[in-house]
This record gives structure tokens, sequence and C-alpha cells, in this order.
């Protein structure tokens, strides 16, 4: 076997492609990663970095290129962080996550599954309701945009493809604000200045548009002028304030002063009325939600006797939905804000058999234990981190029949169904949801149960 240096030029050929973009070919034995290279290429590369287990190299150049190969339509790719499928054509990036899904049940989380259909997006562009701007200061004027990839360096964006158009409008404004006034863009370096994040949230079907300026500072300078350039920028928007003094690349601070408005937004999801404030968990891509949330339902089984919870509810989306089919639902959140708008929401909604509670699952779990109530179903839609081993506890002690689990980590929910496998359950059933066309992420939907299910139903 011969060893490989970093410098190296090579001729590869391209076996498979990871979720993030990256090639993988062999050499000698030895697994070396090619970000930009698709499957049954043939490239041109040179060694960039040997690690212990990988090796990667860099593309020069694509001598045989895959017939899924498209060139770019976006002049920040791939230089910024935000999406890494590009190069590709959709059919390509969803077989490629539809693997990655596959790979990790069976490798991680030791299942085995025959088939796992995923769920594409009729649309590719424009679908994200929430964007997330960093604001930087570079040759002494502010920016904002998207990180370079593994970097916290901004690379300034005019128009984000996946972003809605009112995202350009909103930049510009608060970069034109700063500028003005000298409002100091914040330094992660020194932990001084003051803008750190433009944050706005979209309703898809209600227009309604909230932008959240979060600043390293307790009273936000110069903002009755704030509030006039965005308002002129896009007239009718709720305006709030989030002060973020602590270091760190967390997003959001923990308060927020409405600064125009209310501070909150009101959007449609399957057929119901969802209240949004800054901080509470909303998916991103409206219409593959509402396909995703469906499949959820339908798995649960609800014939309308049951009780369900739901774990990591948020603003209580599935929550209501399930609600809809179960004789109770209970929807749990560690978030104030966000159990604040859910109960808001179930109010609006007309829902009475829908309770929520602020506390985290393992509380969840003694309260209904103290009240003698033993949820039917389980449903879980955890952060990307996964669900915690007491949580995993507090599913096992509860023992509902079903358990449906949305995640939008495939390595954390393999993780996840191997420890829930143990704890006596059994998957049924697996599907993916690509609710980030062009970026390296997928969500999925599984069903897990204690006994035999009727296949006719899922």
């Amino acid at each position: 076997m011969s060893e490989l240096h970093r410098g190296d030029p090579l001729q590869v050929s391209i076996e498979t492609a990871t979720i993030d973009g990256s090639g993988v070919a062999r050499v000698d034995g030895q697994v070396v990663f090619v970000p930009g290279a698709l499957p049954g290429e043939r490239c041109s590369v040179r060694i960039a970095h040997v690690g212990r287990s990988a090796v990667f190299a860099q593309l020069l150049s694509v001598l045989t290129p895959s017939a899924h190969r498209v060139e770019p339509d976006c002049p920040y790719f791939p230089r910024c962080g935000g999406c890494a499928l590009r190069h590709m054509d959709y059919e390509q990036e969803l077989a490629l996550k539809q693997a990655h899904v596959q790979s990790c049940l069976t490798r991680i989380g030791g299942q085995t599954i025959s088939a796992l259909p995923i769920t594409g997006a009729a649309q590719t562009d424009g679908y994200r309701n929430k964007v997330q701007f960093p604001v930087q200061e570079q040759d002494g004027r502010p920016v904002a945009g998207f990180f370079s990839g593994k970097t916290h360096r901004v690379i300034p964006v005019r128009h984000c493809r996946i972003q809605p158009d009112c995202a350009d409008a909103i930049r510009g404004a608060v970069l034109a604000w700063m500028e003005q006034y000298h409002i100091r863009a914040y330094d992660e370096q020194t932990h001084t200045g003051y803008i750190r994040h433009i944050y706005i949230r979209f309703g898809a079907e209600s227009g309604q548009i909230l932008v959240c300026i979060v600043a390293n500072c307790a009273q936000l300078p110069k903002k009755k002028q704030l509030v006039a350039a965005l308002l002129a920028a896009e007239p009718g928007i709720t305006i709030v304030f989030s002060p973020n003094t602590k270091k760190g690349n967390t997003v959001l601070g923990t308060d927020f002063h409405p600064l125009y408005g209310d501070g909150t937004i009101t959007d449609t999801l399957c057929g119901l009325q969802f209240r949004l404030s800054a901080p509470a968990f909303y998916q991103v891509n409206h219409a593959q939600a509402e396909r995703l949330y469906e499949k959820a339902v339908q798995l649960a089984g609800l014939t309308g006797n049951e009780t369900v919870l739901d774990l990591y509810c948020g603003t209580g989306t599935i929550t209501l939905c399930l609600a809809r089919h179960a004789k109770k639902a209970i929807g749990v959140e560690i978030v104030p804000q966000a159990i604040e708008d859910a109960k808001f929401n179930a109010a609006q909604n007309g829902m009475e058999n829908a309770e929520f509670f602020c506390m985290d699952a393992g509380q969840a779990a003694k309260m209904l234990a103290d009240r003698r109530t033993r949820p039917d179903v389980i449903v879980v839609d955890p952060p990307r981190k996964g669900v915690s081993a007491d949580v995993i506890e507090a599913i096992s002690a509860m023992a509902p029949q079903r358990v449906v689990y949305v995640s939008c980590d495939p390595a954390t929910l393999a993780r996840d169904l191997k420890l829930l496998t143990a704890a006596g359950y059994t998957l049924q059933t697996a599907e993916a949801f690509d609710l980030f066309p062009r970026c390296a992420h997928v969500e999925t939907v599984v069903l897990l149960s204690k006994g035999e299910v009727d296949s006719k139903k899922i």
C-alpha cells in the first residue's frame, strides 16, 4: 500500500458521495473525500490533508463528469456555507439524502430496512421562512450574509436563492442604518460592537414578517431611526430587539422587546392558525412541513380515544395536528415563549383537548405518572442533538404502544433508535422528507411500536 502525502496529485474515481456534497474515492484501501465531486466521475485532485482514518483532497478538475452535474446557479456557491449541493441536479440530491438516512439507520442504528422512500420538494428555491444573517465589519463597513463553511467569516450576500425576497430589502435597510448612524457590528474576538444578527421570520401563508435585531447591548441605539428604515423597506412588519451580551455563537438572546407591533406573526399550517414569536421553533419549509406532519399524524394511528404526548412541541404545531384526532394531546417544551404561543394557538383554534407544559421531558414523565396518565402514543421532534438518555428512559417507563420520532439528524435518530429497540420497541417504518433542498440536511419520520401494527394504516 503506497502512502499518501499532502500535496500529492492524483486521478481518482468517485464511488459514492456524502450528504454534504463530497465525493468518496478509494486509493490503495484509503478513503479519500473530494468536496464537489459526484459519484461516477473521474477527477484530478490534490491531497490537502491526511488524517488518521481518512484523506481529504482538493478537486482540481473533473475529467469525466457525471450526467447529474450542473452549473451552480448561485455566485456565492460554494464559498457560502449555506448550500452544499448546487453542483448536482435534484434527482442526485434526493438519492444522496435517501442513501444517507438508510446508511445511518443500518450502520449506526442496527436496523434492517428494505425500503426507505423520500419525499422531495416541489420548490427548491425561496422556500425558507426563517433567515439568520450574521453581521460583521469588513474593510470598515458592516456586511451581512452567511458564514463561509467551517469558519466565522461572513460572506456578504446580496440575494440568497433559498430565502424569501423580503430578506434582501430588510438586510439592506439595517446595513444602511448602521452606516448612517455609525452603529458598529459585533466583533467576536474583542466582544465589542453592537449588531450581531438580523433574524427574519416570514409567514408563508399569511405574508406577515417579523424582524428581530440581535445586539450586544441592553439598550439599542437609534432604535426609532431603525424602525423608520425597516418600515420604509417593508411596511407592516413587526420589529423586535433581542439583547445578547453573552460570548459565544448563540444567535438569539433570552429577552425580546417589541419595537414596532406586538413582536409576533401568525401563519397557517395544516389548516390551523399559529402565532409565532422569535424564539419559538417552526419548520423552515412550509409546504414540506405540512407533508411531514401529515405523515407523523398518520403513523400515530389515532382513532379519537387516545392520549398522545408530544415532546419538544415548540409552538404546538404537531400537538394541535394530533389533537384533531385524539382524545387528549399534551405538549411539552422547555422554551417559555414557545409554550405561551402554544397555549394561545390551542385557544385560537378551539382545541380544548390540548394541554401544554413548560418543562423538560423527564419532569413531564414524573408529572404524568403522578397523575396516573399513561400516553398511548408519544411523538418526539427533538433538536439536532437528538433525545437525551433520560428522555429515552422516560419514554420506556411510560411504555406507549407507539412512538413516532421526527428527526432532523439521521445520525442521532439512529443512535436513539438503537436505545429504543433495546427497550422493547420495533422499528415499523421510516420515511425521509426533504425540507432543506440544496442544503446538507434531511428530515426523517419513523414509527416504533410495542406490538404488531396494521400495515394498511401506515
